[in-house]
């Protein structure tokens, strides 16, 4: 099957993928983008679904393969993620952060404060599942920022640390990204859903 998503943004290619996907029983989806970081949301989402994935690009354009093995094969790596994913729910929260300052007003004020929230968070007894940085909190994640140290240390803790793809791109910062790793809109969604509360500082 192959499905054609160039000129769609985050999280249009991984919906139609994931969709594309459920109907096939097994085989090889072909997913056309132009977009690097689709290529690498994509990625993402077949390790989640236990496909296999590879890409060529051709010019302008990627073609990604992701390749879905008969159910019976991977039926032990689905119970792995179900195992996975009920430890991850497990008194699970989710901070998000969207901007590079906490609260109005102020802006060097705001940055002095979301830096302290971050490193507070790292001295809490009860640590979140993940932290989640979007639209201008994405400079939050990359070289430069004055809170990599705290944000490393969440990770070192068990926390999952997600950069909003799209959000790095539109910055023109995907390359200096340090901690963590890039998401997408879909995955957002999902872990703000499934989350037993979000936190927005």
């Amino acid at each position: 099957m192959r499905i054609d998503v160039t000129g769609e943004v985050c999280p249009v290619p991984v919906i139609k993928a994931k969709k594309a996907l459920k109907e096939m029983s097994s085989g090889t989806l072909e997913v056309l983008t132009d977009s690097d970081v689709a290529v690498k949301n994509l990625e993402k989402m077949a390790r989640t679904e236990n496909c296999l994935f590879s890409f060529k690009e051709e010019g302008d354009i990627f073609h990604v393969f992701i390749e879905k093995e008969e159910k019976e094969n991977v039926a032990q790596g689905e119970e792995d993620k179900k195992v996975l994913e009920a430890q991850t729910l497990k008194g699970s929260k989710v901070v998000a952060i969207a901007s590079d300052r906490m609260g109005s007003g102020d802006a060097e004020l705001g940055k002095i404060l979301i830096k302290g929230f971050i490193f507070a968070l790292t001295q809490m007894d009860e640590l979140p599942a993940s932290v989640l940085f979007y639209n201008s909190g994405a400079h939050l994640t990359v070289e430069g920022s004055p809170c990599i140290d705290h944000i490393k240390a969440l990770e070192a803790a068990g926390v999952q640390i997600f950069t909003c793809g799209t959000c790095l791109d539109h910055y023109g910062i995907t390359d200096k990204l340090k901690v963590g790793s890039v998401t997408n809109m879909y995955e957002t969604v999902e872990k703000m859903l499934k989350a037993q509360s979000v936190i927005r500082p």
